[in-house]
């Protein structure tokens, strides 16, 4: 038997085992490294994304090389998937309501900062470019592709701000939205404007034919994205198991990326209107999953920041491509700035809007280097001078300003949401849970009931007040028992034994009870096993004597009230109020 067969199955498993080696180790490597940077940039007060990026920087190739273009393109279906999750968590920020409210606001404010980052950006590399190699043309079509993508803000490194910051307010809604309806506007002005230079360059392309293009991607992106929520949407309401929503939503979120990349779709728009169609439809059923997601979410943000900052490396760049790109970046931030303001001014929106939600927009990602890498595909033909085309300049440019913005940009987002006083606030109901103890809410001063009290008074106590349970004491105050309206419902018919019975002989032993210094959330979550409402208190150094009466529904009252309370208010750390009012 001839051994060349298996030599040959060993060469191959050997070549797979060192493929398999190699991603599993940048996996790893990204992973740790990136938390690790993330951790050491928060002790700075940085955003943890920048962290992410640097850790890219530095194992990819403007680093040790450690991730070159041949792992980026292994790992390009990773990509793809970390930027449907990202768009699926984006587009469950966006609900009807504030859309409903603002909506004015929104339009206007989006054309303000797109369309001013497009025309100072646009204008000014065109201007550079045509003192440069003084060909009218060839600056114009250049101006106009940078100007377009100049107009995307990175939505992913933006909301992880947002959240890592815990923001919430009219800032941080609008700044949500603005960031979400960025794509699309970035897709519009991108298509129209490669369009237009392919006609200034002599290439076949016409704008009725891009246009056609933009509606397509555009509006093919939605409606698969409004077909997955439905799908989505109908299995929630037959699975109520978070983890298996879970896998259903990672399934569906592959199938619509696939179809996406197949059909050249927009993924980030299409995962988009998914999370948003489905939080709006079905908000009560989707919260429990997109909590979920979020906490599955944690490790592919890492793995995404850390592989596109690996992806940026800038190599040998030419004085005139500097100029372009520091004139993108401060083009950019003052189009931003000034068209943000005038739209808002012209909505009259919020003063802080008005004032803080241009410095928010600065980010540049994903979005960005995606349609400077599809510019090649269109412009690949078109050449500056002989050697160099007008593709690879723009892929070098936008490269450069991504790395400076993604830098920069995350600290800008979170100063816009401090100077707004929005830092901070998003609290929810499970923080202030975890910030009371049982004494925070229970009801200080329970009525109590003696044991040689007769059931005739027990009664009337009963009918007189809310609560149904009672600690029963002894002569001493220490707690024998607790009297139940379950427990008096065998004598309730027999009123002839109301005049010879006492507490004591109709009590039932205390057998759920808990510390006034106990954690509030362990004191909820003793009562859920239980299946009971109300629970006696008693005091940490005597627990024979009871301090209180723990009642679930009076708790959820409270929790509602301080919610409202610390959201109004913006410190992060919002003081405990008086609960026994």
């Amino acid at each position: 038997m001839s051994k060349r067969p298996i030599e040959s199955l060993q060469k191959t498993d050997h070549n797979v085992e060192t493929v398999e080696f190699d991603v599993l180790f940048i996996l790893g490597v990204s992973i740790s490294c990136g938390l690790a940077g993330a951790w050491f940039f928060q002790r700075l007060r940085i955003p943890q994304v920048v962290g992410y990026i640097v850790i890219g920087l530095i194992v990819g190739q403007s680093g040790f090389g450690l991730i070159d273009h041949a792992t980026a393109a292994k790992l390009q279906p990773f990509t793809l998937f970390a930027l449907g999750i990202i768009g699926f968590l984006v587009g469950g920020e966006l609900r009807s309501e504030s859309f409903r409210k603002y909506a004015r606001q929104f339009m206007a404010i989006l054309l303000g900062e797109g369309l001013g980052a497009f025309f100072l950006v646009g204008t000014g590399s065109a201007l550079i470019m045509y003192f440069a190699f003084h060909n009218f043309t060839i600056a114009l079509a250049s101006g106009i592709v940078f100007g377009a993508i100049a107009s995307a803000t990175d939505p992913a490194s933006t909301v992880d701000v947002l959240w890592e910051n815990r923001s919430y307010g009219v800032l941080t809604t609008s700044l949500t939205a603005i960031v979400a309806l960025d794509d699309a506007l970035a897709m519009t002005l991108y298509g129209l404007g490669t369009g237009l230079a392919e006609i200034l360059t002599g290439q076949s392309g016409s704008i009725g034919k891009e246009v056609g293009k933009v509606v397509l991607s555009l509006g093919g992106a939605v409606l698969l994205g409004i077909l997955c929520a439905m799908v989505l949407w109908v299995l929630l309401r037959k699975i109520h198991q978070p983890e298996k929503s879970l896998a259903f939503a990672v399934g569906i979120i592959l199938l619509l990326i696939s179809v996406s990349a197949y059909l050249d779709l927009d993924v980030i728009l299409a995962s988009m209107t998914l999370g948003c169609v489905l939080v709006n439809t079905s908000p009560r059923r989707s919260a429990d999953l997109f909590k979920i997601m979020r906490s599955f979410s944690i490790p592919i943000y890492v793995l995404f920041f850390v592989l596109a900052g690996a992806r940026l490396g800038l190599g040998q760049m030419p004085g005139w491509l500097w100029m372009i790109v520091l004139l993108y970046v401060f083009g950019r931030g003052i189009g931003k700035i000034a068209g943000t303001w005038i739209g808002a001014r012209c909505t009259h929106s919020e003063p802080v809007v008005q004032r803080y939600l241009g410095l928010g927009l600065f980010a540049q990602g994903g979005v960005a280097i995606g349609l400077s890498i599809v510019a090649t595909h269109h412009l690949q033909d078109i050449e500056i001078t002989p050697g160099l085309a007008l593709a690879d300049t723009i892929v070098s440019g936008v490269a450069a300003t991504t790395l400076i913005l993604q830098l920069t940009g995350p600290a800008l987002v979170k100063l816009s949401v401090k100077l707004a006083g929005e830092a901070g606030r998003n609290i929810t109901i499970d923080d202030v849970i975890d910030s009371w103890t049982v004494a925070d809410v229970m009801d200080p001063q329970p009525m109590l009931i003696q044991e040689h009290e007769p059931v005739s008074r027990a009664i009337e106590t009963f009918i007189s007040n809310d609560p149904f349970l009672y600690p029963v004491v002894d002569r001493e105050g220490k707690m024998a028992g607790v009297l139940t309206f379950e427990g008096l419902q065998n004598i309730l018919l027999d009123q002839d034994s109301w005049a010879w019975l006492v507490a004591s002989d109709v009590m039932t032993t205390a057998k759920d009870k808990a510390r006034a210094s106990l954690p509030l959330r362990e004191a909820i979550e003793q009562m859920r096993e239980v299946n009971i409402d109300e629970m006696p208190i008693v005091n940490d150094e005597d627990q024979d004597r009871p301090v209180g009466i723990l009642n679930l529904g009076r708790v959820r009252k409270q929790l509602d009230n301080e919610l409202i309370q610390r959201r109004q208010s913006t410190p992060v750390k919002a003081q405990k109020t008086d609960k026994s009012k």
